[in-house]
């Protein structure tokens, strides 16, 4: 049997389609699995400058150095700025586990302790979840 260039092309094709199919199977297997959760915490004013620090110093930490961190978005209230939202999404359950094990959630932990004067975990379920942020 002779493969024509056209017979090539449409395997080429079909190959490219075939790939794309398992990689999109992949992707909403693991964005299943993904932890995804907003954490809501209340921050002692007079410490807000010294927690603030010590927040961007654990989140640039861990999403350089944990690959299974795949978002960690700190923001505050405009009018109250000493209430604190976090987005965190991890790749799964095990990378969630991980993180809270590492140096720096440790030091994180340890260090805003004092500072902390409310904490709510809230686990999500994302609306859009192949939504990636930019």
């Amino acid at each position: 049997m002779k493969i024509t260039k056209l017979d090539s092309s449409l395997i080429q094709i079909s190959l490219a389609c075939i790939m794309t199919i398992l990689s999109f199977g992949d992707a909403a297997a693991q964005e299943k699995t993904q932890v995804v959760r907003l954490a809501k915490l209340v921050i002692d004013p007079a410490q807000l400058d010294s927690y603030k620090a010590l927040l961007k110093e654990g989140i640039e930490a861990a999403v350089k150095l944990e690959p299974g961190v795949l978002t960690l978005y700190a923001v505050s209230e405009k009018e109250k700025p000493n209430h604190i939202t976090i987005l965190e999404i991890y790749a799964n359950n095990e990378a969630y586990k991980s993180h809270l094990q590492t140096p720096h959630f440790l030091k994180y932990k340890t260090g805003s302790k004092d500072m902390v004067k409310s904490l709510e975990l809230a686990e999500t379920v994302p609306l859009v979840p192949g939504m990636k942020i930019k």
